[in-house]
């Protein structure tokens, strides 16, 4: 019965926590880019207050809060709009993402999501939801050729 307890702990801990570490400011993965929609390149847009987290065992755990000061419907007419988003679970303890409200808003056009990077790795897009105010919020979900 203890092993049992100790072993699910660790599985919880490992999950939840364990396999996550932030994202530095300054590494490659939080510079955040979106699609043009006239060169099909992504592009580097500007984000401030950028926090994030990833993990190495899985593509779809990269999370990311930030701020930019591009207004949206610059956005809008600059970079490919991305229909398909579905916001993925964070953990508890990234309190600045949360999926439900971000897929929510997104439903309803209080957010618009972007196409930041097709195919980030095999079969996974980096996607970007952008408010009028600024706020943004980034993830990482399977697309349409993984899930073939």
């Amino acid at each position: 019965m203890l092993s049992a307890l100790i072993t699910g702990a660790a599985v919880y801990y490992l999950q939840v926590y364990g396999y996550y570490h932030a994202v530095e400011a300054t590494a490659p993965a939080a510079e955040i880019r979106l699609t043009e929609i006239e060169s099909g390149t992504p592009q580097p847009i500007l984000a401030e207050d950028m926090q994030a987290i990833d993990a190495e065992s899985s593509p779809l755990r990269f999370r990311g809060c930030f701020h930019t000061p591009m207004s949206l419907a610059m956005l809008t007419e600059t970079f490919e709009v991305y229909d398909k988003a579905t916001p993925l679970n964070g953990p508890g303890w990234f309190s600045c993402y949360d999926a439900a409200t971000i897929g929510a808003d997104l439903q309803t056009g209080r957010a618009v999501a972007f196409l930041s990077e097709h195919d980030i790795h095999p079969g996974v897009d980096r996607v970007v939801a952008v408010y009028p105010d600024g706020r943004a919020y980034v993830w990482q979900q399977l697309n349409d050729e993984a899930q073939n």
